[in-house]
């Protein structure tokens, strides 16, 4: 992408970003990843899981706080 856009600074890749991932189409598929994601210690490494749904949640909502992702993401994991 650099080669077709030569170099720029963040705030012109983060728009870039933006407007090609954070979309409905985009945010409908991250919503249905967290959704459907349960954890189980049979298949999962604990600490990768977490990792993930964490940065499914924030990049959803980026305002949201540590606190209400981790209780969203304990309410996941059943038990």
């Amino acid at each position: 992408m650099r080669q077709d856009h030569g170099k720029h600074d963040w705030p012109w890749w983060k728009s870039e970003m933006i407007t090609k991932w954070a979309n409905n189409s985009w945010r409908f598929k991250m919503e249905n990843a967290f959704e459907s994601a349960i954890f189980s210690s049979e298949k999962d490494k604990p600490l990768t899981w977490f990792l993930k749904q964490k940065d499914r949640l924030s990049a959803l909502h980026p305002d949201m706080s540590d606190s209400k992702i981790n209780m969203k993401i304990l309410r996941k994991c059943g038990g």
